[in-house]
């Protein structure tokens, strides 16, 4: 029996997931906007911390880890694109996190040159442009694997940061024209294919490692573009980086930019979902009416799409991924150091350690674009916030220079404004969920391959056969 069918054979025998169940908010922190990672260099484009376009928990090592996207550039300025190992207390009795701090910076690099956050130029050459949105580490070898929205790529790296190898994007997902031509920059000229910053957003791991699970952030080019409600999940083999089925997920609509933001594996068929619209608190968002919500949804039975083109609304031609109740309303808690509002993009989801009383954290985190916006002509300029006065419909905010604290507007005028002490760069925030004991009784946690073996037999109550077997080895 191969592994890779394992971890299905287990989650059926510890129990499967209870559709519905809701988390329960336990405390969040807001991390200071200006925050510097082990670079110790000052600046947007040098050191300041991006938060956080995915998190994730690696139970193996006990680590922490916390993606940066393409930069505060917006892909037209140049930007070395990293993670971030940081640590956290979770305090194993009630979930409650605490002390946030950076303990190790990586910047992505292939072939001697730094994986740049600037877009592909020419557009229909990839190169090292990159903009990575999911991030997760492969069991079997502790490399890390991460998703790419210009492509859409799939990438190994090492756990230094060089790069190994790119997984093959399946061709009905390029971005393209309809006679064959790749535009990976923006959407100019392309009718096919994912929509430009909409590629892969979600990205999970199978508990054994052997298969890798790449979403889109919403309907492609051809399948109802921006008003479409359907996206892929892309299944892909760790072992051969090909993929091998295509899935298809309907959102709950389409309106108010809403796609998806997070995948976090449960096992090998079922997985947590993050989907949200583009309000609440960020660099030029609307505040009314955020919807950022977690989801249980499940692989089994659903269609394999790879030949299959999605209409926008109404498909019928076989199954969809099902999709259970909402087990986080992320709207539904908030922070008074953000004046109680939610923020925008809610971009990083993971489940933490294992509780004391059996049940798990779960951590979600922000993206906050590194509190910059610019100008058409690749101005930046710091943005700055003042929650003490912040209401349900607007929060009083200042454009400053980019690193300067003098000649600032309020935001989206020219009148002159000073910073106040109230005034601070956006946030990255994480909020802190337990679930009930048994509501993730299907999850596994990644483990290496070696052990997922012994893991099973031991499940099953073989621990006998587990000791035979190591014992027999070892002669």
């Amino acid at each position: 029996m191969q592994i890779k069918t394992l971890a299905t054979l287990l989650a059926a025998t510890l129990g499967s997931l209870e559709a519905g169940a809701a988390a329960t908010f336990v405390n969040g922190i807001a991390i200071a906007g200006s925050s510097i990672d082990t670079t110790g260099l000052p600046g947007a484009n040098e050191g300041r911390v991006g938060f956080f376009s995915d998190l994730y928990y690696d139970p193996n090592r006990n680590e922490w880890w916390g993606l940066s996207d393409r930069g505060p550039g917006g892909g037209t300025l140049n930007y070395e694109t990293r993670v971030q190992r940081f640590t956290l207390d979770v305090n194993p009795t009630t979930g409650a996190i605490s002390n946030f701090n950076i303990a190790q910076t990586l910047k992505f690099s292939r072939g001697g040159n730094a994986m740049n956050g600037s877009a592909p130029n020419p557009a229909n050459v990839l190169g090292n442009a990159f903009d990575p949105e999911g991030f997760v580490v492969n069991p079997l070898n502790g490399n890390f694997l991460v998703s790419d929205e210009y492509g859409p790529s799939l990438y190994e790296f090492d756990r230094t940061g060089q790069f190994v190898r790119a997984f093959n994007t399946p061709a009905n997902i390029v971005p393209r024209s309809a006679s064959g031509t790749p535009n990976f920059a923006d959407d100019t000229g392309n009718s096919l294919g994912k929509r430009t910053n909409r590629g892969f957003e979600g990205l999970a791991v199978s508990p054994d490692g052997h298969y890798a699970y790449a979403m889109l952030q919403s309907s492609m080019l051809d399948e109802g573009g921006g008003n479409g409600v359907y996206n892929r999940i892309v299944k892909f083999d760790t072992t051969s980086g090909n993929a091998v089925a295509q899935y298809a997920y309907q959102m709950d609509t389409a309106a108010q930019g809403r796609g998806i933001s997070s995948l976090v594996a449960l096992n090998d068929h079922q997985f947590l979902v993050l989907e949200r619209n583009n309000r609440g608190i960020g660099v030029g968002a609307t505040l009314a009416s955020p919807d950022k919500r977690v989801y249980q949804i499940d692989l089994t039975g659903a269609t394999d799409v790879t030949g299959v083109s999605l209409p926008s609304t109404g498909w019928a031609a076989g199954t969809l991924v099902s999709k259970s109740g909402v087990l986080i309303d992320l709207d539904a808690d908030t922070l008074a150091a953000l004046g109680n509002l939610s923020p925008e993009k809610w971009e990083g989801l993971v489940i933490g350690p294992k509780l004391a009383d059996g049940s798990f954290a779960i951590v979600a985190g922000t993206d906050n674009d590194y509190s910059v916006t610019q100008n058409g002509s690749n101005v930046q300029f710091d943005v700055y916030y003042n929650f003490a006065a912040a209401s349900a419909t607007s929060i009083p905010s200042i454009e400053c220079p980019l690193g300067q604290t003098t000649g600032c507007v309020i935001a989206g005028t020219t009148t002159a404004a000073s910073i106040t002490p109230d005034y601070q760069l956006l946030p990255g925030v994480l909020h802190s969920y337990k679930t009930a004991v048994g509501d993730l009784a299907g999850y596994i946690a990644p483990v290496p391959e070696a052990d997922s073996y012994a893991m099973l037999l031991t499940g099953l109550g073989m621990v006998g056969v587990v000791a035979a077997r190591r014992k027999s080895r070892s002669v």
